[in-house]
């Protein structure tokens, strides 16, 4: 037995805080993440019957106060080979541990659960790219299985009928451009912390981003991965982790040449989903509210080209919406009619219901677009009428998708990747209300900052932000005002795509997405 307990825990932090702001786009904000707690089923270790097959007899505990003793270095590694574009296309899977250790004291501090791509031979000089989801508390499932590794579960996104469990081959995997590793975070997956430290005190934005560097360093060291180009693709919270973690890799001397912001929420602090109605502006949503009433037909008039008339959008809320919302906020200042007229036209929804209630925020907007209905937070293309089942949690968008992607990780690493455990894989671990939001002297993140940092510390260093039109949980118009803080900086390239938060979900995004993110690539390793 490997796990241990520490004596009783602390107060979930912070309880003032997370009082006075909305936790409904804390708990949701991870591309599947945060909510509810959510383990894949239990499979037992068996002794391997394939080779390089691993049983892994080390029990894994994601609760606060849950430490090993004993961390191991083990790994399944699995020789496998999928279909792409019609020919063979081999690989090595690797699953299993590896230790942070600290940078200062060399001490190990967690073990980090993950599964490694690698293609060919083995080539020191490959491009290696780190993926992990956000939550906070969500495992990295959603982009394991939903985006570009070599297999992919088929979702049916935005339809609203479960589809089968059916995992293919990916044709828009990146392991033919990158080899590809997928980490849990602590408290998730598999990854627990190692003795004395204990989960919860890697629950919070510095000592997360920290191990995290730690593993990135762990695994570069192990792999010999030093010449490699690196990418960092972290989606949702993820994205504020990665401009905390790119800061701190560079700081400690490893060089990132590329970032993925996967639907971004760098400054917590000017995103109005976050906080309580008519506290900040919701500036940012507003394009995507008014996408989201052209999906739904409810805009007058329908426009006939997405993208000059999501440009409006953004034009009317940098004009008329940022000054009617200014006297709003600092005055209760009703919004002039033609503000309301439209925002009116945009979304269908009444202008008494913007007079009463100008600063709307997601959550309302969600369940007042289409009467009767609720649309989905992570994919507002995705509706099921109010008190249904695919309603019942908040997002039928997530809903629709969520028990698919649990029971396929499970099979998925135990059947083909061929790591079995006696821990249950825990898919999201509902930590948000202890999770410490305190960064650079804010009480929530804000880490615009660190991305600045970032790249003045290696100003060959390339970002790309990656955003879903029908966002409504960190809405593509708020990414691009906290990005408009660098100035205008060619090294920072933003793209879209007629889809969710988990855009990639959608069958045309995530071609288009491949397409986006090859480029990248290619520029990146061009300049180096």
């Amino acid at each position: 037995m490997t796990v241990t307990q520490r004596p009783s825990p602390p107060a979930p932090w912070p309880a003032r805080l997370m009082a006075a702001i909305g936790l409904a786009l804390l708990a949701s904000c991870g591309g599947g993440g945060g909510g509810a707690p959510a383990t894949a089923p239990q499979t037992p270790p068996v002794a391997p019957s394939v080779p390089g097959a691993y049983a892994d007899a080390t029990l894994y505990a994601s609760d606060p106060l849950g430490t090993l003793a004993t961390p191991n270095e083990n790994a399944a590694v699995i020789h496998s080979t999928i279909e792409l574009a019609g020919k063979p296309f081999s690989y090595t899977a690797t699953t299993g541990h590896l230790t942070a250790r600290d940078l200062g004291t060399g001490q190990p501090v967690a073990s980090f659960f993950y599964v490694a791509y690698t293609a060919g031979t083995p080539d020191a000089k490959r491009p290696l790219t780190f993926f992990y989801n956000g939550g906070p508390g969500s495992a990295s499932l959603w982009l394991h299985l939903g985006s570009f590794g070599p297999r992919r579960l088929v979702t049916g996104i935005p339809g609203t009928t479960v589809p089968p469990l059916q995992l293919v081959d990916n044709q828009e995997t990146l392991l033919d451009h990158s080899d590809l590793v997928f980490v849990d975070a602590i408290g998730t997956g598999y990854s627990a912390a190692v003795a004395p430290n204990a989960n919860q005190d890697f629950w919070g934005v510095d000592r997360d981003a920290a191990a995290f560097r730690d593993f990135v360093r762990r695994y570069v060291e192990v792999n010999q991965r030093q010449a490699s180009p690196k990418f960092l693709f972290g989606e949702s919270y993820g994205a504020p982790r990665t401009a905390v973690l790119a800061n701190l890799l560079e700081t400690a001397g490893v060089q990132i040449d590329g970032l993925v912001l996967q639907s971004s929420i760098l400054d917590y602090n000017s995103n109005c989903g976050v906080f309580s109605p008519n506290t900040i502006s919701c500036e940012g949503y507003v394009p995507t509210y008014a996408a989201t009433g052209a999906y739904f037909l409810r805009s007058t008039p329908l426009p006939g080209d997405l993208t000059s008339y999501v440009q409006q959008a953004r034009d009317f809320s940098a004009g008329p919406y940022r000054s009617a919302m200014s006297g709003w906020l600092n005055g209760r200042l009703a919004p002039g009619a033609s503000v309301t007229t439209q925002l009116f036209n945009y979304t269908g929804i009444a202008t008494l219901t913007w007079q009463q209630n100008f600063d709307l925020g997601p959550d309302s907007f969600q369940s007042t677009v289409l009467p009767g209905q609720l649309v989905g937070r992570y994919d507002a293309r995705v509706a099921a009428p109010t008190g249904s089942t695919l309603a019942a949690g908040g997002d039928p968008s997530l809903t629709v998708i969520d028990n698919s992607f649990v029971r396929a990780i499970a099979s998925y690493v135990a059947g083909e990747l061929h790591y079995t455990a006696l821990s249950a894989y825990v898919a999201d671990n509902d930590i948000v209300s202890r999770w410490n939001f305190q960064h650079d002297g804010k009480a929530l993140p804000d880490t615009v900052p660190d991305l600045s940092a970032a790249l003045t510390l290696n100003p060959a260093m390339q970002v790309l932000a990656m955003n879903g039109y029908y966002d409504l949980a960190t809405p593509f118009h708020q990414t691009e005002l906290d990005l408009a803080r660098l100035g205008s900086d060619p090294a920072i390239r933003l793209r879209y795509y007629t889809s969710g938060h988990m855009s990639y979900l959608d069958d045309a995004a995530r071609r288009a997405q491949l397409a986006d993110l090859i480029s990248f690539y290619n520029s990146v390793l061009a300049a180096r």
